[in-house]
């Protein structure tokens, strides 16, 4: 399968990774190059300051970049996430509701993907921002 087909084949099976399993957020769309992530963080998801720590915040962002890479790959390719750079611009809590990461790949290349993503809450405030940069992997 090429890896739209592979992206797609997930969000049949509901759309969430293992990690997504962890911490309650699943894939809610794929096409060609975006990927778009939904959650609603908790109180488990808080650090000690009581607002959602911001590895949550990162790991959405993540798998946004991560599967909007995946949707470009050609069957048999892969990838691996090489850096990610997150902004934080509001903090969250459980009051903050569902969230919304979008991943859009801005440029593609044999070896490397280059993808922004924007994390948004339900009234389509930014909470936070990446970008990423991420290794194709080819047999």
């Amino acid at each position: 399968m090429t890896g739209l087909e592979l992206a797609q084949a997930m969000l049949a099976q509901g759309g969430q990774p293992p990690i997504g399993k962890t911490l309650d957020f699943a894939c809610i769309e794929v096409s060609d190059g975006r990927a778009v992530f939904e959650g609603a963080p908790g109180p488990e998801t808080y650090n000690p300051m009581g607002t959602v720590h911001g590895g949550y915040a990162a790991t959405l962002l993540d798998s946004a970049c991560g599967i909007a890479t995946v949707t470009k790959l050609r069957q048999g390719q892969s990838m691996t996430t090489l850096e990610l750079k997150v902004a934080y611009h509001r903090a969250m809590t459980a009051d903050t509701g569902t969230v919304r990461a979008e991943g859009v790949v801005i440029a593609m290349g044999r070896r490397v993907a280059f993808v922004e993503a924007k994390l948004t809450d339900s009234a389509g405030k930014l909470l936070a921002s990446a970008s990423s940069t991420l290794l194709v992997i080819t047999p």
